[in-house]
């Protein structure tokens, strides 16, 4: 029986056979798989260089949230505090203003509000440990969280398209240019306020186990450029689309305030920057729905891993490759390797693990070591996958 090796991010599997461990312990002979032996196994020769690799990458990680997503809470605490503050204000002053286009500003805040507090709640269950049922932790919470807080954008913007459509077709209502002018000015300033609470600094980027930077991903080659946490960009971009509504509520208000006779200009101003707040979550559902879906990150391709690998000294061929993601920057790999019988599979495992944690900045890798058969070139599972 040949020996099979296979690591990971978080476990270090290896089977030994009873041939090398009799070698080993110096023609030492094992009663039976089911009992103890009479003195102890000697202890395996460790091979240099290798003390980062038995048998996790990274040291035993601390539990808690990381800096990163302690500082991502910091900013949509804040942040949810502003929201609610003038949220408030704006559902009073577009009542008092009869403005559809305030109330639908004041509707994108409490989506905002809302979307914030599910972020907040999957930050603090990702910190949960992982389990025998959920044996990758909790990591893609915070991924279902930005979903919702996209889908729960996608709502609203249609019930308020709605409304803008009806006082299109209906102009029996009357606006308070005054009242609406203040409200849309103090929305402007509540919007610039929070899109500065919730922009990324950009902190330096490491490629860690722990998955704990959370970016977009970027087409080509390279690791994803770190913008924070996936919900604070998800909240970022809310707020954007409310930026962007803001001014041009403003916008409407001062030429009805200026020009009462084009009231009109409250429902288009509802209608136009709603399909722009809607467009801007686009980049982000596409991000999460392929994280959802199990595929490759946009940063990582297959070809470069899959030569990576074959670049190993002693590596033959290579199948079963797979790379997904738990997260936007929580990169994951897996794969056989095929080795000649003259390879060391331990200095094979070694030197293959390195090369993806640092020219692809994976998180976590897995990868099973067998010796080569000339029948795997036939075998259909051993295939690569079609291009896309």
């Amino acid at each position: 029986m040949e020996p099979s090796l296979a690591t990971g991010g978080s476990e270090t599997t290896r089977l030994v056979s009873a041939r090398d461990r009799s070698s080993a312990g110096g023609g030492l002979r094992l009663k039976s798989l089911f009992t103890e032996p009479s003195e102890p196994l000697p202890e395996e020769p460790k091979l240099e260089g290798m003390a980062f690799h038995h048998c996790h990458k990274d040291p035993v990680p601390q539990s808690g949230l990381s800096p990163e997503r302690v500082q991502a809470r910091r900013q949509l605490y804040a942040a949810c505090a502003v929201c609610f503050i003038f949220m408030a204000g704006e559902v009073v002053g577009g009542y008092l203003a009869h403005s559809l286009a305030i109330m639908t500003d004041a509707a994108h805040l409490l989506a905002d509000i809302g979307s914030m507090l599910a972020s907040l709640f999957s930050l603090w269950l990702s910190t949960r440990p992982a389990t025998r049922t959920m044996t990758f932790g909790w990591h893609r919470s915070e991924t279902l969280g930005a979903l919702a807080s996209v889908v729960s954008l996608w709502i609203v913007t249609g019930i308020l398209l709605y409304l803008a459509f009806l006082r299109l077709l209906h102009s029996d209502y009357h606006i308070e240019a005054g009242a609406m002018l203040l409200t849309a000015s103090i929305a402007v300033c509540a919007n610039l306020l929070m899109a500065f609470v919730l922009h990324q600094t950009g902190a330096p980027h490491s490629h860690g186990s722990t998955g704990a930077e959370y970016a977009p991903l970027e087409e080509g080659h390279g690791y994803p450029m770190s913008l924070g946490n996936t919900s604070v960009r998800a909240a970022f971009v809310h707020v954007l689309g409310d930026l962007l509504q803001s001014f041009g509520v403003l916008a409407a208000s001062i030429l009805i305030y200026f020009r009462p006779q084009y009231k009109v200009a409250d429902p288009i101003s509802t209608f136009l920057f709603s399909i722009c707040a809607l467009g801007s979550t686009a980049p982000t559902l596409r991000d999460v729905l392929l994280v959802l879906m199990e595929g490759a990150p946009r940063s990582v391709e297959f070809e470069p891993v899959r030569d990576t690998l074959l670049s190993v000294p002693g590596v033959r061929a290579t199948h079963d490759l797979h790379l997904w993601a738990l997260t936007l920057t929580y990169h994951v790999a897996s794969a056989h390797l095929a080795i000649d019988s003259t390879a060391d599979p331990e200095a094979v495992l070694a030197e293959a693990s390195s090369r993806l944690y640092s020219r692809f900045g994976f998180s976590s890798c897995t990868l099973q070591v067998e010796q080569y058969q000339p029948e795997m070139a036939q075998c259909l599972r051993c295939q690569e996958p079609s291009q896309a």
